[in-house]
């Protein structure tokens, strides 16, 4: 029973206690310094040796400017326990009431007692930097190294000095820091990325480059070449990144998954033709069947997406050989997957499509791989109208994977569904739904489409030329461009002049992109630039434009202007990041 009591005693202490501690921080928080005083003075009468409560004192009559009353408490308190870091302390108080000369004669009594005793380093050190007094930090960390040699302080040297605008230095000492304790390595590659991307990145990027290359040259350290590999890819030069990457490769063969990567980053930042390059070495380096299926996989789907109808026969015999080839069972799933979407959305051959799916159900799956073949099985069932059975199909990959970026995508899915059967009033509540996604490109889509609906609801409550709309970006879905164009080119004629002209004429262009005729598509891509200027495709309309213009047409004057257009109009756009990027490679800039 007293043990019980003992207990109960202990823990309700504890609780007033913890009370107590919050409420002398919310009177700090709220500039109620007086009762700040008093509750930490409180608190502090019960641990004297704790220095948060004592700091939040002499913070609180700094705020009230009652510096004598906290040179008084600091000076007691250094008589008592000969703390260096007061005298930092002491020595800011002064600074706070301009008093520069008394201030200096205190931070360098701190600094001379790491002469007395170079451990005194980090608690003096600690408190120069949380009083943004660099300098002096920079001087304490230097006299402990040359005192005691074996201390190691490159991290927070190096963070100062990029504080202080020294980039060389912090870049020096950085990388210095990397090569001798290499498990410090990403996290110092994460502090340099801050600064990769801020606007002063051209002299940064530039001055980061030389010296790891200096550093490559000299050391012939593979090291170097990882850290230049992770550099490029930072800059998106994936040409440069696979460079580096062949370097490691040669001297580390273990580390041909990086390549793969590489690779598959590639591809999906659009760059096909270094993409398809490392793929291709991949496939003469390796004996590996798991990297080999993933380098076929990426180069027969960069095939499909740009081979014009002739030439499907072709690569349908190529699937075929490669499934036979490497054997039906799930590591060869993704070949499946594409030979079955291939099928469907370019044979025009659902049934094949969902016989090949249907197989592969019946291999052994785990989750993940499972609902890679429903989602592929529920796009043929939407391709054939089954608008129903595909929702069915989604549903159940939403059910199963919830809160995952596949779980989201299958909501994605669904929500367009419901849109292409034109229950816009049920897809509009989805799409507001993921607006907020975490993915940025569902959350894109999903904005997208639901100021398609809401905009077009307002300025047509019977939702006709929606309805139209939404048939024409179905017969997109179902890859048939013709049938598509066909369809917005007649709602431009009946609607022109309305809201949904600019919608028609971003998706007349995009569909003259896909059939190759770039000149027709930049026509449509003119009449948003020079009619619905304050419209909320503007941006899209200029950036496609330069795009074709830089990569189809190679006029590179053109394109140059219309991405300026976009750094000085459009700088909340989401292709901002990368029309800045390519007007400094057009405009001949050579640290990128």
């Amino acid at each position: 029973m007293k043990k019980i009591f003992l207990f109960l005693s202990l823990f309700t202490s504890l609780f007033v206690f913890a009370q107590n501690e919050q409420l002398a921080i919310n009177y700090f928080d709220k500039g109620e310094f007086e009762k700040a005083i008093i509750s930490f003075d409180e608190l502090l009468k019960n641990q004297q040796g704790n220095s948060f409560y004592f700091q939040k004192i002499i913070e609180s009559y700094q705020q009230l400017q009652q510096y004598d009353q906290a040179d008084k408490r600091l000076q007691e308190r250094y008589a008592k326990y000969k703390q260096p870091s007061l005298l930092v302390e002491i020595g800011y108080n002064y600074q706070l009431q301009k008093d520069a000369g008394k201030a200096k004669k205190f931070y360098e009594q701190a600094i001379s007692k790491i002469n007395e005793n170079p451990s005194n380093v980090y608690a003096v050190a600690n408190t120069f930097e949380k009083k943004v007094l660099l300098e002096y930090a920079l001087e304490s960390y230097n006299l402990a190294i040359k005192l005691e040699p074996k201390f190691k302080f490159n991290y927070q040297m190096a963070v100062i000095y990029g504080q202080l605008g020294k980039m060389d230095l912090m870049i020096d000492t950085f990388l210095e820091e990397a090569y001798s304790n290499q498990n410090n390595t990403i996290m110092i590659q994460n502090q340099l990325s801050r600064f990769m991307t801020e606007e002063a990145e051209e002299t940064f990027n530039t001055a980061l480059r030389k010296a790891l290359l200096v550093r490559a040259q000299k050391n012939q350290d593979i090291f170097w070449n990882q850290f230049l590999s992770w550099f490029f890819v930072q800059q998106k030069d994936y040409a440069k990144a696979f460079i580096q990457e062949k370097a490691i490769y040669r001297r580390d063969p273990e580390s041909f998954s990086n390549i793969v990567n590489l690779a598959e980053l590639a591809m999906e930042e659009n760059e096909e033709e270094t993409a398809k390059e490392i793929f291709a070495f991949v496939l003469e380096n390796t004996q590996d069947l798991d990297l080999q299926i993933r380098a076929h996989y990426f180069l027969m789907e960069s095939k499909i997406q740009k081979a014009p109808e002739k030439e499907y026969p072709a690569i349908k015999s190529e699937l075929d050989l490669l499934v036979k080839k490497y054997g039906i069972s799930p590591y060869t799933l993704s070949l499946q997957i594409l030979q079955a979407h291939f099928a469907t959305f370019n044979l025009k051959n659902p049934e094949e499509g969902k016989t090949i799916l249907k197989r592969a159900l019946e291999l052994p799956l785990n989750k993940y791989q499972t609902a890679d073949v429903k989602m592929e099985l529920a796009d043929i069932l939407l391709y054939e109208e089954k608008f129903n059975q595909a929702l069915i199909y989604y549903s159940q990959i939403e059910e199963d994977l919830k809160n995952d970026a596949v779980g989201h995508e299958a909501s994605l899915k669904a929500a367009k569904t419901s849109y292409f059967k034109t229950d816009f009033e049920w897809a509009l509540k989805q799409f507001k739904e993921l607006k907020s996604a975490s993915t940025q490109l569902i959350a894109n889509d999903a904005l997208e489409l639901f100021l398609l609906i809401n905009d077009n609801t307002v300025a047509d409550s019977t939702q006709v030329g929606l309805k139209k709309f939404a048939r024409g970006d179905y017969l997109l879905y179902q890859n048939k461009n013709k049938e598509a164009l066909e369809q917005f080119q007649s709602i431009l004629k009946e609607y022109k002049g309305q809201e949904i002209e600019d919608e028609t004429l971003l998706r007349i262009g995009e569909t003259y992109e896909k059939l190759g005729d770039y000149n027709a598509a930049l026509a449509q891509y003119q009449g948003i630039i020079d009619n619905h200027k304050d419209g909320i495709y503007i941006d899209e309309a200029l950036y496609f434009s330069a795009e074709i213009y830089n990569k189809k047409l190679k006029d590179t004057d053109k394109a140059k202007a219309l991405y300026e257009q976009i750094l000085f109009n459009h700088e909340d756009s989401i292709y901002f990041v990368e029309a800045r990027k390519k007007f400094r490679q057009l405009r001949g800039d050579t640290n990128l």
